[in-house]
């Protein structure tokens, strides 16, 4: 799954006109990537120029809560 870090997103937008699954949403302060739609295709990680898109696992123990 993708994250954008909000601290280093320039809200550029490329990442939102990139993502096939329309995964990233505009929040307060930058963007966020939803989980439940987010493939992990990485086309935002490459299209992003500041680097503010991170690749994370998902937390296994959180569905177990």
């Amino acid at each position: 799954m993708a994250f954008v870090t909000i601290d280093a997103c320039q809200g550029c937008g490329a990442c939102l006109l990139t993502c096939p699954t329309h995964a990233i949403r505009p929040v307060a302060g930058g963007l966020t990537v939803r989980a439940d739609r987010c493939t992990g295709c990485l086309e935002c990680l490459e299209i992003c120029p500041v680097d503010a898109i991170r690749v994370v696992e998902p937390d296994p123990c959180e569905g177990a809560r």
